[in-house]
């Protein structure tokens, strides 16, 4: 599903990812690790091309992300395609970026009425279902200021499910979440799993990692430094780093 070969990204001087090597399967979900300022989120903003990669390469679902390959030279998709890329991916971030003046129904009807130019009725219809889905049926009505955290959230992954993705990415959903609200979204997230949705999930929650997690990612630095079995990782770690790293959070 997500295919990233010698990937960087730099910002001016800094240089935030240093080559990622990273392959995720359909179905599978990869949860990534790791200190702040490792490029955990500026690798997931590259997935789907909120921000454009220095030099390497992203394909996602087979296609080339954010640009077309032509007798060895890549040449930048214009907006409108990335776009179209871009429908097939669901991103859930930490502040849950919803329209503050739109209804919680609204919010998640938005995209694919202005974006797909699906029919009012069957999205309105679908909407509804996803609020069901985590379990929000009753707030359909009701404001993001209504609302807590955890159901703001939740809202949130509703909004991106809304779009029928083929990938999702969540950059730490419940680090902005007060503890006690953290465990509704991960009950969501992990209902998703055993769905066999594809995800990519930077997170903190090491418990979910070990539980939910198909393959764990530990990054510093913009590298992988080291990654597999989630068990195997947050067990007995192999690298001094992700040891001492791990010393500090289990």
């Amino acid at each position: 599903m997500v295919v990233a070969e010698k990937v960087h990204k730099s910002f001016g001087r800094l240089e935030v990812l240093r080559g990622i090597d990273l392959e995720v399967r359909r179905g599978e979900v990869m949860c990534v690790i790791g200190p702040s300022g490792s490029g955990k989120s500026t690798f997931l903003r590259c997935v789907n091309h909120l921000e454009k990669v220095t030099s390497g390469r992203l394909w996602v679902n087979g296609q080339l992300m954010g640009y077309r390959q032509k007798g060895g030279k890549l040449y930048e998709l214009r907006d409108t395609q990335v776009a179209a890329q871009r429908r097939g991916i669901g991103m859930v971030f930490q502040n849950f970026n919803l329209f503050p003046h739109m209804s919680v129904l609204g919010n998640v009807m938005e995209a694919p009425v202005q974006v797909k130019g699906e029919k009012k009725n069957e999205v309105r219809e679908n909407a509804l279902h996803l609020l069901e889905r985590v379990g929000l049926a009753d707030k359909a009505a009701s404001y993001p200021r209504q609302l807590s955290g955890g159901q703001q959230q939740r809202v949130a992954i509703a909004r991106a499910l809304a779009m029928r993705p083929d990938l999702m990415l969540f950059d730490e959903p419940t680090s902005a979440l007060d503890p006690e609200l953290v465990g509704e979204v991960l009950d969501v997230m992990k209902d998703l799993a055993e769905e066999g949705m594809t995800m990519i999930v930077v997170t903190h929650e090491m418990g979910f990692a070990r539980e939910v997690g198909d393959s764990l990612v530990f990054m510093d630095g913009g590298v992988v430094v080291e990654s597999g079995a989630p068990r195997d990782v947050l067990g007995s770690p192999r690298h001094e780093r992700t040891q001492a790293f791990l010393s500090k959070v289990l």
